[in-house]
């Protein structure tokens, strides 16, 4: 059970980029968190995975100081922390739910992907051993990401 939730249903086991893989998956079920219920659903899914994710790596870790690349569910909390603006726009607005802005969406994958990967200064201070240093610091990849797409769309929809 504890390497399903870590692996996000093995999804971080895929050969080659597990971290993208992560990232990848992320997308359609925040789609159809906020298919199901909105902004509210994600957020409160984001904040239950978040929980569940440092819970499950904590586990998982057991001690190793590394991060192994196959713990993912770090990766879909941060790329739904990314997301975040885009489904509290789209709610907002009162759009139809099954709508999906998907340059929005590509967005904040390449940027969630790039902070993720690149990790600049604060989000490396925050990659630390242990759970919570492999949880927040894609926590903060999402937030960064998340200030850049919601800049992107406000840009987008004539916000200059």
């Amino acid at each position: 059970m504890i390497r399903a939730v870590v692996t996000c249903g093995y999804v971080g086991t895929l050969p080659k980029a597990p971290g993208t893989w992560g990232s990848a998956v992320a997308i359609p079920l925040a789609w159809g968190l906020h298919w199901a219920g909105g902004f509210p659903l994600l957020l409160a899914a984001t904040f239950a995975a978040f929980l569940l994710g440092l819970w499950a790596t904590d586990r998982y870790l057991a001690g190793r100081r590394e991060d192994p690349s196959e713990v993912v569910i770090d990766e879909v909390v941060g790329m739904w922390i990314t997301l975040w603006p885009l489904s509290w726009g789209l709610t907002l607005a009162g759009s139809e739910p099954h709508v999906f802005p998907w340059p929005g969406w590509v967005i904040g994958f390449l940027l969630f992907r790039f902070f993720d990967i690149v990790k600049p200064p604060p989000i490396r201070w925050l990659d630390r051993p242990g759970a919570l240093g492999v949880m927040l610091d894609d926590v903060a990849a999402g937030a960064v990401s998340a200030v850049l797409v919601l800049a992107a769309a406000w840009v987008a929809h004539g916000g200059l």
